[in-house]
């Protein structure tokens, strides 16, 4: 009873925020300066797939999907940082603290789902193009984004509730700019099966996706070395390129992040990652898709004449 009460009157103090008032307008102004580009970027890209028919096919739905999801898994922390930055006293209750965290890893996870969905979207349309249109039905696309979805917040549920059951009554800083796991698990009184728990999340939301990606591109990698034109080979592997290019960035930083060993938090190190997974995949996303991507190109040019 005690325990259950000293977390529900716990507030958290966020450290890692600058103490001088100038690099707090710095930070405030570098990341609102971004966060406006993300928003601008991925609009562009849904705007653009909504305007043009020709993009009305699975792979531009799934895209359009990625940017909607981006966009509010942006939207989860970014405005609370953007606030807190400003702010003298930078806290945030347990309660809100907590739904931070299940917004933001389950849209993290959808995200990571829906990169997977895109990398099978593109195995039957290089691997089986004959029947792809029949696959590919529009009431398959919708239902497995809305699955994506409601999967990764089953595993953010479960990742909150073995993060946040625990007692946090001998620490309140988090060595953070926001609610993520690592830094939040630091404070709080950790057991053996909180640990397998959360390795258990992190194998479901990331390594599996990544595996099924991986799979999907070696049945890819086969079809294309049967291909005997250079040029039908090419245009098969630019058809790629982005999404490889976009599943490195995501995978790469959330793989470090949240698949290592506890004992190897660093707060520095991790605060700087969190600005590239945060920011910086959100952000670029949309210009790998835009420039390499000549049918995303035009229809943006279109988007931005009218």
């Amino acid at each position: 009873m005690l325990q259950e009460n000293c977390t529900a009157m716990l507030d958290f103090m966020f450290l890692a925020f600058p103490t001088q008032p100038q690099y707090q307008f710095l930070l405030f102004l570098g990341i609102s300066t971004v966060y406006a580009l993300i928003i601008t970027g991925n609009a562009l890209i849904i705007l653009a797939i909504w305007k043009n028919p020709h993009l009305h096919i699975p792979m531009y739905f799934f895209l359009g999907a990625l940017s909607v999801i981006e966009l509010c898994y942006t939207a989860t922390v970014v405005p609370q940082i953007l606030v807190t930055s400003l702010q003298k006293k930078k806290f945030i209750s347990f309660r809100s603290c907590c739904a931070q965290m299940f917004l933001f890893i389950g849209l993290g996870s959808a995200d990571c789902f829906l990169l997977a969905i895109m990398a099978f979207d593109r195995y039957v349309a290089i691997c089986k193009p004959l029947t792809y249109i029949f696959i590919m039905s529009h009431q398959l696309c919708i239902q497995l984004v809305v699955v994506s979805l409601i999967v990764a917040f089953l595993i953010s549920l479960m990742l909150v509730w073995l993060v946040f059951h625990l007692s946090f009554c001998a620490e309140f800083g988090i060595e953070h700019f926001f609610c993520d796991v690592p830094p939040v698990y630091q404070l709080s009184n950790k057991t053996v099966f909180s640990e397998v728990g959360i390795l258990l999340s992190g194998i479901m939301a990331i390594a599996v996706p990544f595996i099924l990606i991986c799979v999907s591109y070696l049945f890819i990698t086969v079809e294309v070395l049967r291909i005997h034109s250079a040029d039908a080979r090419r245009k098969t592997i630019s058809t790629c390129s982005s999404h490889l290019a976009v599943v490195a960035l995501q995978y790469g930083c959330c793989s470090f992040m949240y698949l290592r060993p506890n004992t190897s938090f660093s707060p520095k190190q991790d605060q700087l990652l969190s600005i590239v997974y945060t920011l910086g995949t959100p952000l670029l996303n949309p210009i790998i898709y835009s420039l390499r991507n000549k049918e995303m190109k035009v229809a943006l040019k279109k988007v931005l004449s009218h």
